[in-house]
């Protein structure tokens, strides 16, 4: 947390030194403050899980959008075409997830995501079900959100 703040600290310095509160000002300086902790990292004391947890939420952000991207083309493509090709069915998916902040991004995030939603998690936490507008296997759903999903999410969310 104290890195995070050091960033911080170095953005809002970047920010005066250049004179101007701009959001491109702002993300400069956010990157070049991160850049200069990185490199300073072994002077202040070794390894710090800021860097990895800043790079799980870029990998996150990517890859969502990414399955953004392919589940749209896959829902318009079904739409646009005279065959249908979607098999509908409501999945229970188990969590391994957590934390209340990781529960719900992976159910916001799967209900951002065309062709799915989240309909419940279960009271103990431990099931989330899930309606998918493309469940041919069922199977392959629940380890494609596991895998995807949650696990970048669990990367990105939660302490290890």
């Amino acid at each position: 947390m104290k890195t995070f703040a050091a960033n911080i600290l170095l953005t809002v310095a970047w920010a005066m030194l250049m004179g101007s509160l701009s959001l491109f000002t702002l993300a400069s300086g956010f990157v070049l403050g991160f850049a200069i902790l990185w490199v300073l990292q072994p002077l202040v004391g070794g390894p710090d899980s800021y860097f990895l947890r800043v790079w799980y939420w870029i990998k996150l952000i990517v890859m969502f959008h990414y399955e953004l991207v392919v589940s749209s083309l896959g829902v318009i493509w079904d739409i646009l075409t005279p065959q249908h090709l979607s098999t509908p069915a409501v999945i229970d998916v188990p969590l391994d997830v957590k934390s209340d902040a990781g529960i719900l991004l992976v159910t916001n995030l799967i209900s951002l995501t065309p062709g799915t939603l989240s309909i419940d998690v279960s009271p103990d936490r431990k099931v989330l079900r899930v309606h998918a507008m493309f469940a041919e296997d069922p199977e392959a759903i629940v380890h494609q959100l596991k895998s995807g999903m949650e696990r970048w999410v669990i990367d990105a969310v939660e302490d290890r």
